[in-house]
């Protein structure tokens, strides 16, 4: 550790700072709840803070406990996310509360090992869970943390890569106190999150910034490095529309992969298919993390050919009296402009 910072004096400065300026009003704080803790912490994997209130709002709603969610269907659970993205969270979430009901005598358990077994439950997630649950003595490293962590100590290099998210988590061990630490915790969190942000920090507000190395080295732009990354590669897809008496064909994807899980309008990619007298709508670019998507849309003029899909793997959606079932959100803003044509 470097020596500009005590561990002590380190978590002291930012339990202080919880104390005095932490966020408590948000839906997930002020509870030891674990399913509910839980269920904040898989959705605000990779999603702000803002984005995720009403969907945590409605889940709760809808599966109030762990016991209401192992139990419930998939394609509810699906639907429920649809919007939120990075799909496997969801489909992990139901396996994990399954898996706290059938082996855990539905009652989350409390030490990171046996929470790091849950589906999509990292080293992360599960320290958060026993500290703020369970007032566990256990460290986290969400991204908000790695990036406070990053500026005070400047630390060297991408933290995709294993060396430095080792020395992250090293430090972040340390680091942690034995007392208080969901205020500790809480605060790391905070800390990156409103005042540590990504562009345009506030240093002025900083309980660190006495001692945060990138200040004094005036590196704060450059730290943490970000991923050399390659260019972002681009895929396109025909999105075939099959329409029949105000229903769409759509077609369950496969339970892994992009939107694993969610309906979605049958596809085939641009080399083999020649669209020739299709109607074509007007074509949709949607952005994942790694790569874009490029969709046409098609009206198709002939019958769909039902006998090559799986069977349970096809369903007519119906325009006007929708079901609740898990879409990706392309489709579900497509599918809104057709009903729209409608009415």
């Amino acid at each position: 550790m470097s020596n500009h910072w005590q561990a002590q004096e380190f978590a002291t400065k930012v339990i202080a700072y919880y104390h005095a300026k932490g966020r408590k009003d948000l839906p997930w704080h002020n509870t030891h709840d674990a399913y509910k803790i839980w269920l904040s912490e898989v959705m605000l994997q990779q999603t702000q803070v803002k984005t995720v209130i009403p969907y945590y709002q409605n889940f709760l709603e809808k599966f109030p406990t762990v016991l209401d969610l192992a139990n419930a269907d998939i394609d509810q659970v699906l639907h429920l996310w649809s919007g939120l993205g990075y799909y496997s969270r969801a489909r992990n979430l139901h396996k994990a509360a399954q898996m706290v009901r059938d082996n855990f005598q539905g009652e989350f358990p409390q030490s990171q090992a046996e929470l790091e077994s849950l589906p999509g439950v990292g080293r992360s997630t599960a320290g958060a869970i026993a500290a703020f649950a369970f007032n566990k003595p256990t460290a986290i490293l969400d991204g908000n943390v790695k990036r406070v962590l990053a500026r005070c100590f400047a630390i060297e290099g991408w933290y995709g890569q294993a060396k430095v998210l080792n020395q992250l988590w090293e430090l972040s061990e340390k680091l942690t106190p034995e007392h208080e630490t969901g205020a500790y915790n809480q605060a790391m969190m905070d800390l990156g999150a409103v005042v540590c942000k990504r562009s345009k920090p506030l240093c002025d507000e900083c309980p660190l910034a006495q001692k945060c190395q990138a200040l004094e080295q005036q590196r704060i732009d450059e730290l943490p490095h970000k991923n050399p990354r390659k260019a972002r590669p681009t895929k396109s897809i025909y999105w075939l529309l099959y329409i029949n008496d105000e229903q769409v064909l759509l077609e369950k994807r496969p339970p892994t992969g992009i939107w694993g899980g969610l309906w979605s309008i049958p596809e085939i990619s641009l080399d083999e298919y020649q669209a020739t007298n299709q109607q074509k709508l007007a074509p949709i670019l949607h952005k994942f993390s790694h790569y874009d998507l490029n969709i046409q849309p098609l009206i198709m003029q002939t019958k769909p050919n039902l006998g090559i899909m799986e069977p349970d793997s096809t369903c007519w959606y119906s325009l006007t009296e929708p079901e609740p079932l898990g879409l990706p959100t392309p489709v579900s803003k497509l599918l809104a402009t057709l009903k729209e044509s409608l009415d």
